[in-house]
């Protein structure tokens, strides 16, 4: 009689419905964690492409064994319910009625693989999304795209929502800074200070400037030359540039900017500045 009441017992376990449902779970679930741990380990042995092109690549493989995962337990589901034959043969009607609520799904989808294939950006690239939102890529998956903006809020966007794209990080970034003075400076003063900053820069800085195969710089630092004569009715206006690594990018930037102010400054320089004229009208009380 025991062992009869457990074959019972088995048999209604193993034809279960729940059962089979919460059993196929926890197998897809472990698999997700073996794939994912298998996919980290194998680009972290591996070197034959660059580093950020390996994280971006996980990012989405990890992505795409997700919705593998979520797809195939929604057929296990299914299975357990009706016929697949019966539900692929009615996949016509219901294609097209799912079709018109998934077409920002499948926007999203096909947007992600573009960003994949077209290279257009990589984990961990600082990038400018739609001219409006700035951050650092945290992940990049099949449907959304996530960046953590320099205040510390992470933006999460849609695959299929983004526009343009300005990657802050393709192996080199040029330094522009523009300089206005007063319309009373004598540019061989201005010009000859500026020398001097950017001579300072390539000395000081010289680790950030992108170098060539002979270990040279690229574009060093250096006076572009005078690129408005009249900058919105203030003054002269003068531009500075150089070639450096992007990684170094922002640092670069905010180091030029000091370096030139601390050599205006050391020159008696005058800088443009604001001015605001506030035209009176007065009147007279008639006798």
């Amino acid at each position: 009689m025991d062992s009869i009441s457990d074959i019972d017992f088995v048999q209604v376990i193993t034809n279960s419905t729940t059962i089979k449902i919460i059993s196929s779970a926890i197998i897809l679930f472990i698999a997700v964690i073996v794939l994912r741990k298998a996919i980290h380990s194998f680009f972290k042995r591996t070197d034959f492409i660059e580093e950020r092109s390996e994280r971006t690549l996980e990012s989405m493989f990890n992505s795409i064994i997700s919705y593998a995962a979520i797809i195939g337990f929604i057929f296990i589901v299914l299975a357990e319910f009706t016929s697949i034959g019966r539900l692929l043969a009615g996949a016509g009607v219901i294609g097209i009625i799912v079709g018109f609520g998934a077409q920002s799904l499948i926007k999203d989808f096909f947007a992600g693989l573009f960003l994949l294939y077209e290279k257009q950006l990589h984990k961990g690239d600082f990038i400018t999304l739609n001219n409006t939102f700035h951050g650092t890529v945290e992940d990049i998956g099949l449907r959304f795209l996530k960046i953590r903006e320099w205040s510390g809020k992470l933006l999460t966007i849609s695959n299929g929502q983004i526009n343009t794209i300005e990657n802050y990080n393709f192996e080199h970034m040029r330094v522009i800074e523009k300089v206005t003075t007063n319309f009373r400076e004598d540019p061989k003063k201005v010009f000859a200070a500026l020398e001097e900053a950017c001579n300072r820069l390539n000395d000081e800085k010289a680790d950030y400037l992108k170098k060539d195969l002979k270990d040279d710089p690229i574009e060093p630092f250096q006076v572009y030359g005078m690129t408005s004569l009249n900058d919105h009715y203030r003054g002269y206006q003068y531009t500075v540039t150089g070639l450096v690594y992007d990684l170094v990018y922002w640092t670069a930037a905010k180091e030029t900017r000091r370096v030139i102010a601390e050599t205006m400054y050391e020159h008696h320089i005058a800088m443009a500045e604001q001015r605001v004229e506030l035209n009176g009208h007065t009147s007279q009380e008639e006798e």
